[in-house]
């Protein structure tokens, strides 16, 4: 892994790619995804395992973020309404930024610039910004607590500077739009809410706690394929799983 190319070279291609896509229907949508998906498999070929399960976990979990938040409650929309097939992957490509970012600048440094960042915008969020941002006020303490207690600070804190970049970014060009309440809530949202970049840390959080489990199956499973292969007289493995 080269950390200086994914901290620059990441948000870089995410920002090129959001400013074509708002001159491309579906059909572009659809090469920008299948691009997106090399780009970020050609990141993880050389990353370690661990950090390979946890960029494939933040896509995950952030793809369920993304049907839940725009598709079903409509919080946000995209620019023509649907899911661009590039958005999952990019999810990734933006976990790899921030933890080359987090590598790159010392820990407190990036956390005191996320937290005085996130303070900052949720309080201009209440006060001074033309669009009220209630809901994204909201999200800022949870950043905050996580950049105080967790001991993954300095990624929860690198990622939130990528996020909140790229919201800043794609919301000016209309690549996607906030509601300006919470559906069914009535409480008021930013375009993008100060928030947003904070609630991304639950997409990380959870796939830093699947990683482990993920990366221990997957060499469970490699012992047994390589097993078979030694020992073919054994019962296939397919049959031992189900046993």
């Amino acid at each position: 892994m080269t950390p200086r190319w994914y901290a620059a070279g990441g948000p870089a291609y995410l920002g090129a790619l959001l400013a074509v896509d708002t001159q491309v229907g579906r059909g572009g949508q659809y090469l920008l995804g299948a691009v997106t998906w090399v780009v970020l498999i050609a990141g993880l070929r050389r990353l370690a395992a661990l950090a390979r399960a946890q960029a494939l976990g933040v896509v995950c979990f952030a793809t369920v973020g993304e049907v839940t938040g725009s598709l079903v409650w409509g919080v946000y929309h995209y620019r023509l309404h649907n899911l661009p097939l590039f958005i999952p992957p990019a999810h990734g490509i933006v976990y790899l930024s921030g933890l080359a970012l987090a590598r790159l600048v010392p820990a407190r440094r990036v956390v005191a610039i996320a937290a005085a960042g996130a303070i900052a915008w949720g309080v201009a969020g209440l006060t001074v910004l033309p669009r009220l941002d209630v809901a994204g006020a909201i999200g800022v303490p949870l950043l905050c607590v996580f950049l105080w207690r967790s001991r993954a600070r300095a990624t929860y804190a690198a990622v939130f500077v990528v996020v909140a970049a790229l919201e800043l970014y794609g919301t000016s060009i209309g690549t996607w739009r906030w509601a300006r309440t919470l559906p069914g809530i009535g409480i008021a949202d930013g375009n993008p809410p100060s928030g947003v970049a904070s609630g991304y840390v639950w997409f990380d959080v959870m796939a830093l706690l699947v990683a482990p489990l993920l990366v221990s199956v997957g060499v469970r499973l490699r012992r047994e394929v390589a097993g078979d292969r030694l020992h073919p007289a054994r019962p296939p493995l397919a049959h031992r799983l189900d046993a």
